[in-house]
């Protein structure tokens, strides 16, 4: 257990940090592509951003600061008025900055004291086990709370449903798989606060928002069945961690809106169903006109395309409309990366990422 770059009353990471040789971006993608390697087996390495990529995390921070941070008091006054005792458990690694504004706003707003703990869960191999059996050892099955930053095509949402159904039948817990999110563009959230495809700040950057903490680590060389999933502690940028600086920040404007006492907290009331259905007929369109032959390879949603170009090999970059403001982080590293962006005025999201096929 430790608590990457932030204090240790923020967050507990249930992740045991290794040594691993990073694989070049390209290898693997291949690596990936061809199924001789999961990606969770492998990291890629990860650089301090640009100033000009810096100035837009800034720009992009200002523009949607406040919105964050009633999404953020939305959640959290749904948790407290669901929960006596809440457990927080967030999805490493978009989750986390989550999890610590929920944790210090239930703190410093309800009163409330929620351990949080930010754990592994990885496409087609499911939850750590191991550090849900850790969470239990101190809190209540029932108390346990999942939260995620958003939804893209609600991979990860249909990974926590069947990986808890599994645990709660091997243990005989009773632990609820419902999802918290910010924002739910695909209706596979159980709760949100929105569902529009908005840019969350902490999604443009990589670990230097997350804790110093990188994605989560599934490999037999470094993880033992006995261990929690593994993860890279980036040292290295810690001249460069805005983590701390972050959550202070939001949660200025958490406390602000707060005291105001005159804001509409209802979480998003958008019909779960209609936005399924939305998500599942733009992604076969998607696919169908760009002869995309796997469904991972479509990422709906700003936070799902950012994370395109930041972390595989891209093929294009899909826009609403180049000029918004939400997008020019999508810009700069698509130009960086000589990535094509398109235009589709009549798209139900802002930005959507399609990941190149190495094996045409």
């Amino acid at each position: 257990m430790f608590s990457g770059s932030y204090t240790k009353n923020d967050v507990q990471f249930l992740l045991k940090p290794i040594f691993i040789q990073e694989t070049d971006l390209l290898l693997k993608e291949k690596l990936i592509q061809s199924g001789k390697k999961h990606y969770s087996e492998m990291i890629s390495k990860e650089y301090a951003p640009s100033k000009e990529y810096l100035d837009i995390f800034y720009k992009a921070f200002e523009m949607n600061k406040v919105k964050m941070a009633k999404h953020i008091l939305t959640l959290a006054n749904y948790i407290s008025s669901k929960k006596e005792t809440p457990i927080l458990v967030s999805l490493v690694r978009a989750g986390t900055p989550v999890g610590v504004l929920l944790k210090r706003t239930l703190n410093e707003i309800y009163k409330k004291d929620a351990p949080h703990y930010s754990i592994s869960i990885i496409r087609d191999k499911g939850i750590d086990e191991n550090a849900i059996k850790h969470i239990l050892e101190y809190g209540k099955d029932e108390d346990i709370i999942f939260i995620d930053g958003w939804t893209g095509k609600g991979v990860i949402s249909k990974e926590l449903i069947s990986s808890i159904a599994n645990f709660n039948e091997k243990y005989k817990t009773n632990i609820s798989s419902k999802l918290y999110v910010l924002s739910d563009i695909s209706g596979k959230a159980d709760i949100s606060a929105t569902s529009e495809d908005y840019l969350i700040p902490s999604a443009i950057l990589n670990s230097t928002i997350s804790g110093l903490v990188s994605r989560s680590i599934l490999n037999k060389e470094y993880v033992s069945e006995t261990d929690f999933h593994a993860c890279k502690f980036y040292e290295e940028l810690q001249n460069d961690d805005l983590s701390s600086w972050f959550v202070d920040e939001i949660m200025t404007i958490v406390k602000t809106l707060a005291n105001e006492n005159n804001e509409n907290l209802e979480l998003d009331d958008s019909s779960k169903k209609d936005l399924e259905n939305i998500s599942e007929t733009f992604i076969n369109k998607t696919m169908i006109k760009y002869n995309v032959k796997n469904i991972n390879y479509v990422k709906p949603g700003i936070g799902e395309a950012t994370r395109v170009l930041l972390r595989r090999v891209p093929d294009k970059i899909l826009v609403k409309n180049k000029n918004l403001p939400e997008i020019k982080h999508l810009v700069v590293l698509a130009k960086e990366k000589n990535v094509s962006i398109e235009e589709d005025e009549n798209m139900p999201y802002k930005a959507v990422g399609i990941i190149s096929n190495l094996e045409r």
